[in-house]
């Protein structure tokens, strides 16, 4: 082997190096961006991202809008939770209506 192959083997392997590393930060960065913003699906997103990574892109743009949304119905149909402000006047209104 001549020092141009070893050159040629030696470019070769930090380019699939390089790519199998870019390959597992995009199959992480969805579910990390969910945990961080504290998503109540962040397990299901952390597993859409590594799916996406396993066919070559095809889920990972759905967990990227997926981990920066917030889901804001429940299937349940409960109510949302009222916002701080919301709630002080509700509580002081049925104070003053009870007193």
């Amino acid at each position: 082997m001549s020092g141009l192959d070893i050159f040629a083997l030696i470019v070769l392997t930090v380019l699939v190096g390089c790519f199998l590393v870019i390959w597992a930060l995009l199959g992480m960065y969805p579910g990390k961006i969910a945990h961080q913003r504290n998503h109540p699906q962040a397990d299901a997103i952390n597993v859409c991202g590594w799916w996406g990574a396993i066919t070559m892109g095809i889920l990972s743009p759905l967990a990227f809008i997926w981990a920066y949304t917030n889901p804001v119905a429940t299937l349940t149909g409960a109510k949302k939770p009222a916002a701080p402000a919301e709630a002080a006047a509700t509580s002081s209104e049925n104070a003053e209506s009870t007193s």
